[in-house]
């Protein structure tokens, strides 16, 4: 993926989707507000391996404690482009 990939919803739930390899049907707006504990394979150690892939990609520190706090993949995406 290209750092251009995160500047739209579609492409940071493609991120999520194809690098992370959790949710084959994940798309559009109504997965991004689905919690992250009703994802298919969630867990601690996925929100860290896609902390990591967010700062691959973007070349930038990712707020962890505040991605901690997310809820939905929507407020991790809103935090990702507060840093843009």
């Amino acid at each position: 993926m290209s750092p251009d990939s995160l500047g739209t919803l579609d492409g940071f739930l493609r991120l999520v989707r194809d690098d992370l390899g959790l949710v084959t049907d994940l798309a559009g707006p109504e997965a991004a507000g689905c919690d992250l504990t009703d994802l298919p394979g969630w867990d601690s150690v996925n929100l860290l391996r896609l902390v990591t892939l967010l700062e691959q990609e973007s070349g930038r520190a990712m707020p962890v404690g505040r991605i901690l706090e997310a809820r939905t993949l929507g407020e991790i995406y809103a935090l990702v482009e507060d840093l843009r």
